[in-house]
């Protein structure tokens, strides 16, 4: 709780005789603000005496606390994770030091050398789900006939569609033969041996859309809909199940896993249901009762490749792989579409209905809220109260995960804050449309003097934020000391997607700012190309900051930042842990920190700040630059290689080509948007400061969990067995 709005601040004054208080509001309360600042002190030590008593048990210690209570109960750290004190932040120092591994560390001795403790393991160690599989049980061998093993009478049953579908994943129940390499060997990796045992972890998280439109590809057909309200195809992941016995292994509906379309056909109940992986109401089609989920019965898996299945009267065709559904052509539903279902992706940016911190004004403000079950059904609706009410701060907050196709227009005055933000676990989509044909139509914003927008939580689709300053007659102008903040918000680049994840509108700015004499904020959001224009002559760059994002341009050869026209942006940038996707032109750069440059980076001041720690080409014109890649490895090659000069040159452009930062997507959509692929070299997977990975998940300290769960995976292994990681996605 923020000190300055504690409700105990007041209790001092609270104790005053009455006539004091009377002739203190006569004088303009000094006497209570003497005292809030008294209590304030007096509450930090009353909070810290308390938390001596929390810091006696795991559950409740502070973070620092954590590595002294495991150094009680024999707790070792990993030294390849990094040394705890180096921890500079407390996700980083509970990455190295797991709480929960603490937690249970004398139960986890006790279990030593069993197949389930593997499993635990990669969820107290590393928070990934995990997956234990022992490779003998998978091997072709001559058998007792006294033990026969039924199961592995034969290499391959073509008929079994389904088990052939699991091949060589962590579901595997095919028979091999034997693959004498280690399955941990740091060269090539060999699974299927007497002494191997491979864990397979999920990076990716289950995360769900609850009750929002389903969208509808009128380019295919009225009766073809998508799961995803942006019209991409996008597999539909587990919602896990909690195992109830400690020595159950793991199976496909416990994990988040990619929903498989034969694994849906086989069983769609354990998929398909409110509360379950997806649900589908339709609001009465087919007889359901309206606002009742579709029944199981009427669902019907398929594949819809290419739209060409025709599901028959009745039935709703499911493909869990594509993210697709279709209605029969002759049976469309009237009432709209409506869909619940888990998607996958790698950590909580953007907008989504995981948890976050609400970022209340310090003000008192007043509260608008729009969704199904307000008083205000429309973002429209709240922004005619709050232009009628005219308070001065002010929280429009979207409490249901809709659709809201509307035009939006805001115009702050002088010092009047605004924020529009997602509710708790909620995620609405701003989708805007071409409503004008003489004039733009992007969510406008105008800023005056020392006003405030924020947005939050948001995603925003079909076309740009576009954010000004306003003079006199509401003519465009340059306004002072305004803030604009977004922060876990989409602004999907290209404006809207393909199918294929493709952009739409590739070329197109997701935000523009013009004249406006704001600190500009963008922290936990993907956004696409951010476009500038401001007074280069008569006025100072605007700051901007962008940390743990995501920025795309949708290709490395657009420009990400800049200004109309391709000139160099007018802003002063400080960007930190964010993967960029385009070319950076800025008038100067105070810091680059933790983050990938796919796109070279131009800056007009090469004097004013530094990078360090980032990807960057080398042909750019950057600040100078600290521990970046590709110069420490160029640096490397210059100094091992002296003599030749033909032979320096190729190695540097070998070297360069292996740590350039292989991704496992590219495009925003897909499940693993910017992740960093398998194949991605050690300089960029742990080049930051601290050695986790550069880019915009940075701060999931993925490196540091993985080494610490291979060293006690193989602490835990029994002795004469080989234990391998293995990433499922």
């Amino acid at each position: 709780m923020n000190a300055t709005n504690d409700p105990r601040n007041d209790r001092l004054y609270a104790l005053l005789p009455a006539i004091h208080r009377l002739r203190d509001a006569e004088r303009g309360y000094p006497l209570k603000a003497l005292l809030q600042v008294i209590a304030e002190q007096v509450n930090l030590v009353e909070d810290d005496i308390a938390q001596l008593y929390e810091n006696e048990f795991i559950e409740t210690a502070a973070d620092w606390a954590v590595p002294y209570l495991g150094d009680l109960v024999g707790y070792r750290p990993v030294a390849d994770a990094g040394p705890p004190a180096d921890a500079s932040g407390c996700r980083e120092a509970r990455a190295l030091v797991p709480r929960r591994e603490i937690a249970n560390l004398i139960r986890t001795r006790r279990r030593k050398g069993t197949l389930a403790l593997l499993e635990q393991l990669a969820h107290d160690i590393a928070g990934w789900p995990g997956r234990a599989v022992e490779s003998f049980r998978l091997l072709a061998w001559a058998q007792n006939i006294d033990h026969p093993h039924l199961d592995r009478h034969l290499l391959v049953d073509l008929r079994e569609v389904d088990a052939l579908d699991r091949l060589d994943g962590p579901f595997d129940s095919v028979t091999h033969c034997v693959d004498v390499r280690r399955i941990n060997s740091m060269h090539t990796i060999g699974r299927s041996n007497i002494p191997s045992v491979g864990v397979f972890a999920w990076r990716l998280g289950s995360h769900p859309v609850t009750d929002t439109p389903a969208c509808c590809i009128e380019d295919v057909g009225p009766q073809c809909f998508t799961f995803s309200v942006l019209g991409q195809d996008a597999p539909l992941f587990v919602k896990p199940q909690p195992e109830t016995d400690p020595s159950h292994i793991a199976g496909e509906m416990n994990l988040p896993a990619a929903i498989r379309r034969l694994a849906f056909d086989s069983s769609p109940r354990d998929f398909y249901g409110a509360g379950l992986s997806l649900a589908i109401r339709t609001d009465g089609w087919g007889g359901a009762p309206p606002g009742e989920v579709v029944p199981v019965a009427q669902i019907l898996p398929a594949d819809l490749s290419g739209w060409v299945y025709v599901p028959p009267r009745g039935k709703i065709a499911v493909d869990p792989v594509l993210g697709r559904l279709a209605f029969p052509p002759g049976q469309l539903p009237k009432r709209g579409v409506r869909v619940s279902y888990q998607y996958g992706f790698p950590a909580d940016i953007g907008g989504g209905e995981y948890e976050r911190p609400l970022l209340d004004p310090a003000e008192a403000f007043t509260l608008y809220r729009v969704g199904d079950d307000e008083d205000c059904k429309r973002i429209e609706d709240a922004l005619a109260r709050w232009r009628a009410d005219n308070p001065m701060h002010a929280v429009i907050e979207i409490t249901s995960s809709g659709v809201y196709v509307e035009p939006l227009q805001v115009a702050l005055a002088d010092s009047q804050t605004l924020q529009i933000r997602a509710g708790v676990r909620v995620r609405p989509v701003l989708r805007l449309i071409d409503w004008q044909t003489d004039l733009p139509d992007a969510l406008s914003v105008t800023l005056g003097n020392a006003s405030r927008m924020a947005f939050d939580g948001l995603i925003v689709t079909g076309r740009p934020i576009s954010v000004v300053g306003a003079g006199e007659d509401g003519a465009p102008a340059s306004v002072c000391g305004a803030e604009l903040a977004i922060r876990h918000c989409t602004l999907v680049p290209g404006w809207a997607i393909d199918c294929d994840c493709e952009p739409k509108r590739p070329s197109e700015p997701s935000l523009e700012l013009s004249g406006v004499r704001a600190r500009v904020t963008i922290e936990h959001s993907i956004i696409g190309a951010i476009q500038v224009q401001e007074d280069e002559v008569a006025l100072d760059p605007i700051p901007l900051c962008i940390t743990d994002s995501i920025l795309d341009a949708t290709a490395d050869d657009r420009q990400a930042i800049a200004a109309a026209g391709g000139a160099w942006a007018h802003v002063t940038l400080a960007i930190a842990r964010c993967t960029v996707f385009g070319i950076v032109d800025v008038h100067a750069m105070a810091l680059g920190e933790n983050s990938v440059f796919s796109g070279c980076v131009n800056v007009a001041r090469r004097q004013v700040g530094c990078m360090r720690f980032c990807y960057v080409p080398v042909e750019c014109r950057t600040p100078r630059r600290y521990r970046c890649q590709p110069d420490g490895v160029i640096a490397a090659v210059k100094e091992r290689i002296t003599d030749d000069a033909a032979k320096q040159q190729a190695e540097i452009a070998n070297e360069s080509l292996r740590v350039t930062p292989q991704y496992t997507a590219r495009r925003y959509g897909a499940p693993a948007y910017a992740q960093l692929g398998a194949d991605c070299a050690i300089e960029i997977v742990r080049g930051a400061d601290d050695e986790s990975e550069m880019g915009a998940y940075h701060d999931l300290f993925q490196p540091q969990r993985a080494a610490n769960l291979r060293a006690r995976l193989a602490e835990y292994t029994p002795a004469g067995m080989d234990v391998g990681l293995f990433f499922a996605n």
